[in-house]
């Protein structure tokens, strides 16, 4: 099983939080073999990370954290969150595409790694932290984010390429309103699943013919023929039970 230990050290929370807030350019620039701390060149980024990370866990009465639970601002800064997602997939393909022309894998990997890299790199930020669930890693099973990250790094990829017919703007434009959307709508009705949840059952059963495990079912009808035999059961020895005692009534 996993092994956790736990990690209260300062620098270890900080550098995890770095790595959630900047790991998207660690993972590009080791795919590019660039320096992979060139991220903390930008001072006034790690400076602004830095005091957001102070005051979420060392604020007195968690007053900062009060403040941004509230809903409403929650919401807005959750469609931030959605914006810069969209501006970092198409900084992270146009980045590949001045490295490597026209190379399509090359131009989603990198953009797919720039939006959502503190998610693909989470397993190394846990071993930061003193954490290992190898469950939980993105490749394995992906979550939301990732999903439509790789979705967008396909699609901007197609449009830079030309193969997409559409201004680059307006492609912005509509993807950040679909991932606006859906992240408002995820938060309001509190569900945890993806929208793309019935596609991907759809596909999954074309192409791979993958289906949901019936054990739920044979259980739940052994489950089923199991009660019914015991009510059989119990039905038969209350009417061997009645039968006695009306034997035992005639005899007296």
């Amino acid at each position: 099983g996993a092994v956790e230990v736990s990690v209260r050290s300062p620098v270890a929370c900080w550098f995890s939080a770095m790595l959630n807030c900047f790991g998207g350019s660690v993972l590009s620039s080791l795919m590019l073999a660039e320096p992979p701390i060139a991220f903390l060149a930008k001072g006034t980024n790690i400076l602004l990370a830095s005091s957001v990370w102070y005051l979420v866990f060392y604020c007195p009465q968690d007053i900062f954290y009060r403040c941004f639970a509230f809903l409403p601002v929650r919401l807005l800064v959750a469609g931030m969150k959605e914006v810069t997602r969209t501006w970092k997939i198409t900084a992270g393909v146009a980045h590949a595409d001045s490295h490597f022309r026209d190379a399509w894998l090359v131009m989603v990997a990198v953009g797919w790694a720039r939006g959502a890299g503190g998610g693909l790199i989470s397993n190394f930020e846990q071993l930061v932290r003193g954490v290992w669930k190898p469950e939980t890693n993105e490749l394995l099973k992906m979550s939301y984010p990732v999903k439509v990250t790789l979705i967008g790094a396909i699609l901007f990829t197609l449009q830079h390429s030309q193969y997409l017919p559409m201004a680059r703007h307006n492609l912005m434009f509509l993807y950040t309103v679909f991932l606006v959307v859906c992240k408002v709508t995820m938060m309001l009705t509190r569900s945890a699943t993806s929208p793309f949840a019935p596609f991907e059952a759809a596909l999954g059963h074309m192409f791979f013919g993958l289906q949901k495990t019936p054990s739920k079912v044979k259980g739940e009808g052994a489950a089923s023929s199991n009660g019914s035999s015991v009510c059989d059961r119990s039905s038969s020895e209350q009417h061997r039970d009645g039968a006695k005692k009306r034997q035992a009534k005639k005899t007296e």
